[in-house]
């Protein structure tokens, strides 16, 4: 990481040093919250998590090559240096904002209510055409993730893009201090995290909480097919700029063609160009994503080759919508997360399938008073779709399968528990079958999927 000395770590956190003085001038090699993954030269940042208690791991850090830690606990007269601080977190976030104004380094910042990783994913895949990009890694987007991503800018990144993502009022507003953008993207306002956001008002007001820190003479980029985003005036007098299908949008999908599960092939308009791509992923969301990658190429100088290489270079992660076709089975795992939006659209993309179609479903979390007319709607719209079969699994997904009943579905089972399936999973599933497994992430359906792919052999 870019050089910070211990003393500069301690003006920035607003703490109290304690060791040998000459050792003060030192910089750090990396920061980190996790033991495991402390080199020479680290800072050992002790964070109080939810089963281990990071400042009981102190001795082992030094003896594994850290410099420094940062302690809420007075460590006395260690053998050692550390960083006495009133909160570790806060700490933590302090220094990362410290850290990111230090950098020359032009950060996308991406929000939304669906598709804030698929859309990092596909713009990080356009300027790495161009640039060195650095981009959030698995679901560090929160307090802690982001800063932890922010010390992993090196002095080679060019670009970093930045998934932020909130459950609350105020939590935009902290990590848009730590990240500052230049680029802000928000994908859509739909709903999730509505036990504190409570509607689709609070959650548009806590997203754009992220302008209130980015570069005064940055853009702003929106979807625009969203009405509560087209709508939208930003309090910082910026004028967004619109990506999405409609006339009205600068970067706009035009002539797209939908190719089942292997994708979409559109034609993508600029507002002085046009050019032809082939996205992999299936998914009409898939295309907003490809237009707001576009968009963002070229507020930063990309070509329209270079940014149909980005998109057409684009592959799924595990668990985002990615596609495993196995001897038995074509499998749509995108069980990472799920909120009614996520799900209509994942749902969607299985009804493109040309075989019989199953959707193993589970709970839906943080939904507020309302979680059983929206996991209602879930499967109401399963059954719209003429998916053949709906598996729902949880105490929550019960009211899917009562929607999809509701609304005429052909086959619908509900289980308490993944154990329930599995004791039935071959009765259920046949070959040949197309297949969506979908919950949100504390439903740990992973294993579903592994399950399915060892029953449909080897993938091809």
């Amino acid at each position: 990481m870019k050089h910070m000395t211990l003393a500069e770590i301690t003006r920035a956190c607003r703490g109290v040093y304690h060791g040998d003085s000459a050792l003060a001038a030192v910089e750090v090699s990396s920061v980190t919250i996790d033991s495991r993954k402390v080199v020479k030269g680290s800072l050992f940042i002790a964070i109080k998590g939810a089963r281990v208690d990071g400042h009981d791991l102190i001795p082992q850090t030094m003896e594994s090559g850290a410099l420094c830690a940062l302690s809420e606990r007075d460590l006395g007269d260690a053998p050692f240096p550390y960083i006495l601080v009133e909160s570790c977190r806060q700490a933590l976030k302090d220094l990362a904002e410290h850290y990111r104004r230090s950098l020359d380094i032009r950060v996308v910042g991406i929000s939304g209510s669906v598709g804030k990783t698929s859309t990092k994913e596909m713009i990080a895949s356009v300027l790495s055409q161009r640039y060195r990009v650095l981009k959030t890694e698995g679901n560090f987007n929160n307090e802690v993730g982001l800063p932890l991503t922010v010390f992993r800018i090196r002095e080679e990144h060019e670009v970093a893009v930045l998934e932020m993502g909130i459950s609350d009022f105020g939590e935009m507003t902290r990590l848009a201090r730590i990240a500052r953008p230049d680029i802000c993207v928000i994908t859509n306002i739909g709903c999730a995290h509505l036990e504190q956001l409570k509607d689709r008002d609070g959650i548009l007001k806590a997203k754009t909480e992220m302008f209130a820190f980015m570069n005064p003479n940055g853009q702003i980029l929106l979807n625009g097919d969203d009405d509560k985003l087209r709508t939208y005036t930003p309090e910082n007098g910026l004028q967004p700029v619109y990506f999405g299908l409609g006339e009205h949008c600068s970067f706009r999908a035009e002539q797209v063609v939908d190719q089942g599960l292997r994708g979409t092939d559109a034609e993508f308009v600029t507002p002085d160009s046009r050019f032809s791509a082939h996205i992999s992923i299936p998914g009409s969301h898939m295309v907003h994503n490809a237009m707001a990658g576009t968009a963002v190429g070229r507020l930063l100088g990309l070509t329209d080759s270079e940014i149909r290489a980005g998109i057409e270079a684009l592959v799924p992660l595990a668990g985002r919508n990615h596609l495993i076709e196995t001897d038995t089975f074509v499998i749509i795992d995108d069980c990472y997360n799920a909120n009614p939006a996520s799900m209509k659209a994942s749902l969607d993309v299985l009804a493109k399938a040309d075989t019989r179609t199953a959707a193993i479903l589970g709970d839906m979390g943080e939904l507020g008073d309302n979680w059983k007319a929206l996991h209602r709607e879930v499967g109401r719209y399963a059954a719209e779709l003429g998916i053949q079969i709906l598996i729902c699994i949880g105490e929550m997904a019960e009211e899917i399968a009562a929607g999809a009943r509701e609304a005429g579905a052909p086959e619908v089972c509900h289980y308490t528990d993944k154990q329930g399936f599995f004791a039935e999973l071959d009765r259920l599933l046949k070959p040949g079958d197309s297949i969506l497994v979908k919950a949100s992430h504390m439903m740990e359906f992973p294993e579903i999927v592994e399950r399915l792919q060892a029953k449909g052999g080897a993938s091809r």
